[in-house]
């Protein structure tokens, strides 16, 4: 289903179109950094084999359902300043200010668990074995705020193909690296609270839904370290606290894995964490959400949509379950 974009977010708002139709032009560049870091010490048949998935399809209105959405996006800038990544402090612009610090160079994924190909794979290679194309999703905060972002990245799905679940595989958790040498909050107080690494999951039908993405990138460009990189995912249907970044690991298992906001504080982040504008966080209300960019004077709320507006999508995954107790 295609969402129209709102009649009242003002044309100021929008991303200039200039820049976003200049993407195709300038990706091979903007995104050389992204293919540079990929594929340090490939060889150039394989150099020369993943530039051409990087110039990969836009999103439009022949997209598949969900893959795109007409609404205002969200400008790069704000997207790059306006973070929750609390490895880096728990300030909203604390992750622009300090994750300068994370070195992705080289980077690798362990995929271990129920999967018959269990091993531990350089990004290269899993991007080796992807197609890579644009979504654009809304991205909804549990804490109330909202973006709509331009993602670059693969279907999870693909990846988890490649190393063959097997029967016993009911979930997926990852996990986001523990580098305390670069990521301020591991070695501060913070670390009393969190139980590093940060941990998150999905059911496995969630996994494997065409909506969940592994993003690399975002606006034609290399995925900002504040924003996740090299990889992270992102489930467009739940709050953004279960697209976990930075990912260093994925396991498949046959019971519900721990999550860290669960154990934390589990009357406020379940499992599930769909979006649902009829379950109220216990301390505020989820009926609306604040479009970024806003302001004091322009704080531009809008109404929130189930699954985040896609349910049409998703709302199948969850049949028969009371959303209001498997929040």
């Amino acid at each position: 289903m295609l969402i129209g974009k709102p009649a009242d977010i003002p044309p100021s708002e929008i991303t200039s179109e200039s820049v976003y139709l200049k993407r195709r032009s300038f990706i091979q560049g903007a995104f050389l950094s992204v293919a540079g870091t990929a594929i340090a010490g490939s060889t150039q048949a394989k150099e020369e084999g993943l530039l051409k998935k990087l110039d990969y399809q836009q999103s439009s209105a022949s997209s598949p359902a969900g893959f795109y959405t007409g609404e205002a996006l969200t400008p790069y800038d704000d997207i790059k300043r306006y973070n929750n990544f609390y490895e880096f402090g728990t300030g909203k612009d604390d992750p622009s200010r300090y994750a300068h610090a994370l070195t992705t160079d080289p980077w690798s994924i362990t995929i271990e668990g129920e999967v018959d190909k269990p091993g531990t794979y350089q990004l290269e290679d899993c991007l080796s074995w992807v197609d890579i194309e644009e979504r654009i999703y809304r991205l909804r905060c549990v804490e109330a705020w909202s973006m709509v972002i331009p993602w670059i990245g693969f279907s999870l799905a693909d990846l988890l193909k490649k190393v063959q679940p097997n029967s016993k595989a009911k979930y997926v958790s990852f996990e986001t690296l523990v580098r305390p040498s670069e990521m301020r909050s591991q070695r501060r107080s913070f670390s009393s609270i969190i139980d590093w690494p940060y941990e998150e999951g999905l059911r496995m039908d969630e996994a494997m839904h065409p909506l969940t993405l592994m993003s690399v990138g975002l606006y034609g460009k290399q995925l900002p370290n504040q924003n996740g990189a090299p990889i992270r995912l992102v489930v467009p249907w739940k709050y953004g606290f279960k697209s976990i970044k930075s990912i260093v690991k994925i396991r498949l298992s046959e019971i519900q894995p721990r999550t860290t906001w669960q154990q934390l504080a589990p009357r406020e982040y379940g499992f599930f964490a769909n979006v649902n504008p009829a379950v109220d966080h216990p301390r505020w209300s989820q009926k609306t959400e604040r479009r970024l960019p806003s302001s004091l004077f322009s704080p531009n709320r809008i109404k929130t949509q189930p699954f985040n507006g896609y349910g049409e999508q998703v709302a199948s995954l969850y049949t028969g379950m009371d959303l209001s107790r498997n929040y």
